[in-house]
């Protein structure tokens, strides 16, 4: 916007002069463009500020969702674990960061680079840059921590914690950092912000990151569940799948909540800025990129909405019954599938996705019971299924005008099949889910399965039996009453559907 401020004292001197007295009217006019450049770089200043600020409060947003995915998971897993799954969650935080500054940031952004990978910006050196400021690495390493939050609920309840070390530095500092260098550098082999050589003349539009963050997430979370094998009751010896419920559906509601409220960090603050203008546009006489922000945070609502109620009637039509826990999952998974074309889409094709997102959702888990997968918060099933149909969505439905408002360049590029934009984008989307489904699980189930082989995986049978919290660290996330230990039952710390246990056996 401040370019379009400008001044030429050329053109201000006939203006002046009438045509007498040149040399006064000719300093006049070099007075005026002196003080107009001025207010100028004063207005340049102000929009990199109000940039900055969108970025710091957007980052601080999408750190909000780590408590969410804290709340979430304790709730999901059964008392006895409380404390261990909540300490992963500070883990994930603590680690990711240290491991995304050393390494992870420097793999995605150390431009100039590759495709492949970045190769600059270790430790933050050379930084800042006048592309990237201390808010921009902010805003990055809270999608790394996210990314390996979601894989901490796939394999949660029998994981021991020397494995949660290990996978989420790796995850951050490595295998997160390259797949996001593909799709958000603009050095990336696949990035739509390419100045050549794009992916099927279009790159990949994953705006907020279904694939880059939600499929890396429940890809890895797959492979660790996969491996580990489910947990101890959770099928019986016909194979039948036995429900082991979560503690608190108070907390996992409370967790959705925080999700949903940070997810207005995750979709609209990947627009990075929102200083800058559009032009004019029908019936307005000003449009920005203000506006595409606001759309962006329209259509995450929607799909968000439209997933929770899908999942509310379709679980009564299918299970027989109202289970709030079910529609929260629902609900995330409409988050997951939108977050690709959040930007991009109209919102009717936002309930779309929603709608769609549910029945991914609802016949994934249909399936993990009958191939006995055992995801606790049905975190591959969410954030890998819906992650890719919200992949698959974007192809389909991603608008003309706002592909070419928010990305620019060709007014030729492709948009979604469904609107007439042909093929090529939805080729794009295509590649992108086999790439990150095959680069993840060759590097993070490479890394799950030397760790089984170790025995630094799994947790005893023993240990698992008796709950992660007082086998591993050192007491119970609740206390309890004299009369509940005398008589030996806490409905809270129990097993199974009926939820509960002896307190010898936690």
């Amino acid at each position: 916007m401040a370019s379009t401020l400008s001044c030429s004292a050329s053109d201000l001197v006939p203006l002046l002069s009438g045509g007498a007295n040149a040399t006064a009217a000719k300093a006049a006019a070099e007075f005026i463009c002196g003080r107009f450049d001025t207010i100028s770089g004063k207005f340049t200043d102000a929009a990199y500020a109000i940039d900055n600020t969108y970025l710091l409060f957007s980052a601080y947003l999408v750190f909000s969702m780590q408590l969410g995915f804290a709340m979430l998971c304790a709730g999901s897993v059964r008392a006895k674990n409380t404390m261990n799954i909540m300490l992963t969650n500070v883990i994930d935080a603590a680690a990711g960061g240290l491991f995304y500054y050393l390494f992870g940031f420097a793999f995605a952004y150390g431009s100039p680079s590759n495709g492949f990978i970045g190769k600059h910006f270790f430790g933050m050196s050379d930084f800042p840059k006048p592309s990237f400021d201390y808010p921009y690495f902010l805003y990055q390493w809270t999608f790394a921590i996210a990314a390996a939050g979601i894989t901490s609920g796939s394999i949660a309840e029998r994981t021991q914690f020397v494995a949660y070390l290990i996978y989420s530095s790796f995850l951050t500092g490595l295998v997160y950092p390259i797949v996001s260098h593909w799709f958000w550098s603009s050095d990336g082999w696949a990035s739509p912000a390419r100045s050549d050589n794009l992916l099927f003349q279009s790159g990949v539009i994953d705006f907020a990151g279904s694939g880059v963050v939600h499929m890396v997430g429940g890809i890895a979370g797959l492979w660790g569940a996969l491996i580990e094998g489910p947990r101890i009751g959770r099928f019986d010896h016909g194979g039948r799948p036995v429900t082991l419920r979560g503690h608190s559906a108070t907390l996992v509601v409370l967790g959705t909540f925080l999700l949903w409220f940070g997810w207005y960090g995750f979709n609209p603050g990947s627009f990075v800025t929102i200083f800058k203008s559009y032009g004019e546009s029908p019936g307005s006489s000003f449009y920005g990129q203000w506006s595409a922000v606001g759309r962006t945070a329209v259509t995450t609502t929607l799909a968000g909405c439209t997933a929770a109620l899908t999942t509310l009637f379709g679980k009564r039509l299918i299970d027989g019954y109202w289970n709030v826990t079910d529609v929260c999952n629902g609900l995330l998974g409409g988050f997951a599938a939108i977050t690709s074309g959040c930007s991009v889409v109209e919102p009717w094709a936002a309930v779309i996705c929603g709608f769609v997102a549910a029945w991914v959702l609802m016949g994934f888990n249909k399936l993990a019971d009958k191939v006995r997968f055992d995801d606790p918060l049905e975190a591959a099933q969410l954030h890998g299924g819906c992650g890719a149909w919200g992949i698959i969505f974007t192809g389909l439905f991603a608008d003309k005008t706002y592909v070419s408002e928010i990305y620019g360049g060709d007014p030729n590029r492709p948009y979604g099949l469904l609107m007439g934009g042909g093929g090529r984008l939805l080729a794009a989307h295509v590649v992108q889910i086999l790439v990150i489904t095959g680069w993840v699980s060759l590097t993070m189930g490479t890394l799950f399965f030397v760790l089984h082989k170790l025995k630094l995986l799994r947790i005893p049978s023993e240990d698992e039996i008796a709950g992660m919290d007082p086998t591993s660290h050192g007491g119970l996330a609740y206390r309890y009453t004299e009369d509940e230990i005398k008589n030996g039952i806490m409905v809270r710390m129990g097993d199974g559907e009926h939820d509960q246990g002896r307190v010898r056996g936690l």
